[in-house]
């Protein structure tokens, strides 16, 4: 996520939970966010990475671009994996519970058909869910949610059989931090490449590469969130790029700006953001 585009950034707290052990296969982690925005409806960018993120809302509004307006989102929706980034508006306080999940897993939790769309609104039984968090929320009750939340990916997780194959190629791309080869993905992964990627784009709807150049791009970003000093040509050396302007032309296709652009923002607007301000739908 990039930098909250109001003249006075709204307040946000952001907290991440670890799933139980009988999810870390499916999901990276469950989180809880709370956006002040008062009432000048302030927007936001969210930026590319390696996951997909279910969204519940409650209090205040979401909201996208379309149409020549904004289309309000039902809440729960999904963000998939994003090859550019997406602009969410929103107003008044807003509070959100997150499920952070491996991209080659989300659609088969759901039992939905993969595909590419970047804000995804589907009709499922999950929806159900709503009025059950709405509730803790109202109450105050950010615990309860959570655990009724994990309690109902913990069914759901009973009701499918997750792919040891993809499971080990995700696995391998994060440790790697996306910079292994595909050929390598598919050894650590005990398959052949070309039985890896008819898997792996069944699952996600995307390719082997491209997940690992969104988990690679979320690396660089990050750390120049953190350290917006580093030095691009040792990153880039780090993290498998060819060079320095392979890295730049890399950031600046999935964030839209270059990563001078965006370590300079990060300094500005660091101090006045959440320090977890990249994990919020992100992460």
């Amino acid at each position: 996520m990039s930098v909250p585009k109001a003249i006075h950034p709204p307040k946000m707290q952001h907290q991440e939970f670890e799933p139980p052990e009988e999810l870390r296969d499916t999901i990276k982690c469950f989180w809880h966010n709370i956006r002040d925005a008062g009432t000048l409806q302030p927007s936001f960018e969210v930026q590319p990475d390696g996951y997909a993120e279910i969204i519940f809302y409650f209090g205040g509004t979401l909201s996208i671009s379309g149409n020549g307006g904004l289309l309000p989102l039902p809440s729960p929706f999904m963000i998939g994996l994003l090859n550019q980034p997406v602009v969410f508006y929103t107003k008044n306080r807003l509070e959100i519970i997150g499920i952070r999940c491996f991209p080659w897993t989300v659609f088969d939790l759901l039992g939905l058909p993969s595909g590419k769309d970047e804000v995804r609104i589907f009709e499922h039984p999950i929806a159900q869910l709503q009025s059950t968090l709405d509730k803790c929320i109202r109450a105050g009750r950010v615990d309860e949610a959570l655990a009724q939340a994990k309690q109902y990916f913990l069914t759901e997780r009973l009701g499918i059989a997750t792919s040891n194959m993809l499971f080990k190629a995700g696995a391998a791309m994060r440790q790697a931090n996306g910079t292994m080869p595909v050929s390598r993905v598919a050894a650590a992964a005990h398959a052949t490449v070309r039985t890896l990627e008819r898997n792996f784009k069944q699952s996600s709807g995307y390719t082997v590469k491209d997940v690992s150049a969104l988990i690679r791009f979320e690396q660089v970003r990050n750390r120049l969130w953190h350290y917006p000093d580093a030095h691009l040509a040792a990153l880039a050396h780090e993290l498998g790029y060819a060079d320095q302007s392979h890295l730049s032309r890399e950031f600046k296709r999935y964030s839209g700006t270059t990563p001078a652009a965006f370590a300079r923002k990060a300094k500005k607007d660091k101090p006045i953001l959440s320090s977890d301000f990249v994990a919020f739908i992100q992460s």
